[in-house]
């Protein structure tokens, strides 16, 4: 940072009057020096109680603004020998619950008394039921093991004085809508409820709503900027054919395989095919998580992916949402997101924090270049990438691994996870399943043909006749044209 950049920047210990020494040590002993954006917007109004509604692009240092209120919310009820829980902090996914609550463990580092837990599924529920029986000061959780636990006498939480809502948006992705709404309805009225997320929807407004008192600040230290991502961020798509998708991704990894990579897919189905073909077949060094991972397995390959220097890690959008994983060099979009949001989330993962750099890239395929467009009207501004050297011939180890019905089968089932992932898409004009040359999609998977599967079982009843019918119409036009041939 430049002496100028300083200069504008508000430093952590202007706090001292509302935080006490303990908790300014931790930050002091964490790095941090000055105050992002949000922080310095956020934490003045959330250290004096008010409700907070505060967006901001991912990146930008959420975590530690509500972290040091919900700690200083603790220190205050101290003094009044408060029983049960305090703090509430509620993550939508296992991974940001963890990260939220090992930050949380380095907040808390000066304060002897302060006490901890943290809520999540696939953890030992008894084990957690024991902690909250003592008393634990802050709850980090997940919506759904959470209200498990508060159905049950062991977890006292009528004390709650402040409630904190983390990527408040992708909490109804994750469909866990009803248990925050039961979370909400049982928690105590008089509380101070924070609510952080990159960006706000119809659904977060009615959160908003039934959440926060009616007088809540709003903060939004976005709205302003000509850009929605982080000036460090260098981004970028490029326009492959569909048939040598994998081709690319071979390509990037080589040029990467001395940095930090994370590469998005659309579905479990297709990380798990493309990290058996590239660890198995092409020798390349890349570690998986998905969905479908038990959570022990998702912490270990998170861990080790935090820790490596030079890696790369297929993920579906699971990774996408806060995680503040160090020095990831370039986020590689195999599979296009399905809204601007979710491209702004999965960017965030790299150029986090000040004065930090990252890469982009994004894959599309030529149809949907449209997309871009579609990006440019949210601010998010893309520099067209050529092409690299030819691709590497990976066809003779794509027919050698086919000779293995294991890997067919994932390769099939790869294929029908992309496909159903495009038709819930809400672009239909950019993302087409019906007008998609279904044999170029099966090649990129490196089967010969498009297989023979329902690909139209993911759409709602009301719209299964209309896909049946323009699939007959696609079939007639393919009979007709081969009549015609002959």
């Amino acid at each position: 940072m430049s002496d100028q950049e300083s200069d504008t920047k508000i430093k952590f210990k202007s706090l001292k009057e509302k935080v006490s020494a303990s908790t300014l040590k931790a930050v002091k002993t964490l790095g941090f020096k000055y105050m992002t954006d949000i922080q310095a917007a956020v934490l003045p109004r959330a250290l004096d109680g008010d409700d907070i509604v505060a967006t901001a692009k991912t990146g930008s240092g959420k975590t530690l603004a509500f972290l040091l209120p919900a700690v200083e919310t603790v220190v205050k009820c101290e003094a009044k020998e408060t029983s049960g829980t305090l703090c509430i902090i509620i993550s939508p996914t296992r991974e940001l619950a963890i990260q939220t609550y090992t930050v949380l463990q380095d907040i808390i580092a000066y304060h002897g008394f302060i006490t901890s837990t943290l809520a999540i599924g696939g953890e030992n529920r008894k084990k957690q039921s024991m902690e909250l029986l003592k008393g634990v000061h802050i709850v980090v959780a997940t919506p759904g093991r959470l209200f498990d636990h508060m159905r049950s006498r062991e977890f006292d939480y009528r004390n709650v004085t402040c409630l904190v809502l983390d990527e408040a948006d992708k909490i109804f992705q994750y469909g866990f809508e009803e248990d925050l709404k039961q979370i909400i309805n049982r928690l105590p009225k008089n509380r101070q409820t924070m609510l952080f997320s990159a960006t706000l929807s119809e659904r977060t407004e009615a959160l908003i709503k039934s959440a926060m008192k009616d007088n809540f600040r709003e903060i939004n230290t976005s709205e302003d900027n000509t850009k929605a991502t982080v000036d460090g961020l260098k981004q970028g798509y490029m326009i492959c054919d569909t048939e040598y998708r994998m081709w690319w991704l071979h390509k990037m990894l080589k040029k990467t395989q001395k940095q930090k990579v994370m590469v998005f897919f659309s579905s479990c189905k297709s990380v798990v095919f493309h990290h058996e073909f590239f660890t198995r077949y092409c020798n390349a060094s890349v570690l998986c998580i998905h969905g479908k991972m038990n959570q022990a397995d998702r912490s270990a390959t998170m861990g080790d992916f935090y820790d490596a220097d030079k890696v790369a890690l297929f993920c579906t959008d699971l990774a996408a949402r806060g995680l503040d994983i160090p020095a990831v060099d370039w986020i590689v979009q195999f599979d296009p997101p399905s809204d601007t949001n979710e491209y702004i989330h999965r960017v965030g993962r790299t150029a986090r924090g000040i004065g930090t750099v990252g890469n982009a890239v994004l894959l599309l395929r030529p149809e949907e270049k449209e997309f871009v467009d579609h990006l440019k009207e949210a601010k998010i501004y893309l520099d067209k990438y050529e092409s690299w050297d030819k691709y590497h011939n990976l066809q003779p180890m794509l027919d050698a691994a086919m000779q293995n019905p294991e890997f067919h089968k994932m390769a099939v089932e790869a294929f029908e996870g992309y496909i159903r992932a495009l038709e819930v898409r809400k672009l239909k004009h950019i993302f087409n399943v019906i007008s998609m040359d279904m044999d170029k999609v099966a090649k990129s998977f490196g089967l010969k043909k498009k297989p023979d599967v329902d690909i139209y079982i993911g759409f709602s009843k009301k719209h299964r006749p209309r896909k049946r019918m323009a699939a007959m119409l696609a079939a007639k036009n393919e009979d007709s044209n081969k009549r015609s041939k002959s």
